[in-house]
């Protein structure tokens, strides 16, 4: 990941602004992007800060506080329960909006993953709406060898004989 630049050179690029150099001038001055000149002369505007922010994903989710809400969910549900109910529950009883990727992830960080079944076959007839799935916690891997790609045998010749070598033609 790149570094932020530092809070040296956006000073120097906020006061060559004040001094009435343009964004797109103090931009070619300092050899920045005009958009960065821009974006850091605006945030100097508006809070006066000058230190870059935060990188990266958030280390804690909105959802953490409610960790024990949502797998009582999950574990009390007579009925499997979807990722769009339990945003549904979320905001009916705690006010809490959360996205279904956001709940997703949720679950994924604690080990957690939808599966039609127990034995992980279809739960309906093909062409027919199946029951909701369940979250189960993740123990192993569902395939123990690499997934066959279906690739053609190469080099083969249209009636199916393998060729030996290129002298053999």
């Amino acid at each position: 990941m790149a570094r932020a630049y530092g809070v040296d050179l956006r000073k120097r690029v906020v006061e060559a602004i004040e001094e009435g150099l343009s964004t797109r001038e103090a931009a070619r001055r300092f050899s920045i992007g005009i958009s960065t000149s821009g974006a850091w002369y605006r945030e100097w505007r508006s809070s006066g800060r000058l230190e870059p922010g935060r990188q990266g994903k958030p280390k804690r989710s909105k959802l953490d506080a409610h960790e024990a809400f949502i797998l009582a969910l999950v574990e009390t549900d007579e009925r499997d329960i979807t990722l769009a109910e339990i945003a549904e529950r979320l905001a009916a009883e705690r006010g809490i909006k959360a996205g279904v990727t956001t709940i997703h992830e949720f679950f994924a960080k604690r080990g957690i993953t939808y599966k039609k079944d127990g034995a992980r076959g279809r739960t309906a007839a093909p062409g027919r709406s199946g029951g909701a799935r369940r979250l189960v916690r993740r123990t192993t891997r569902s395939r123990p060898e690499p997934p066959d790609l279906h690739r053609r045998k190469w080099p083969q010749y249209k009636d199916g004989a393998a060729s030996g070598s290129l002298a053999a033609r």
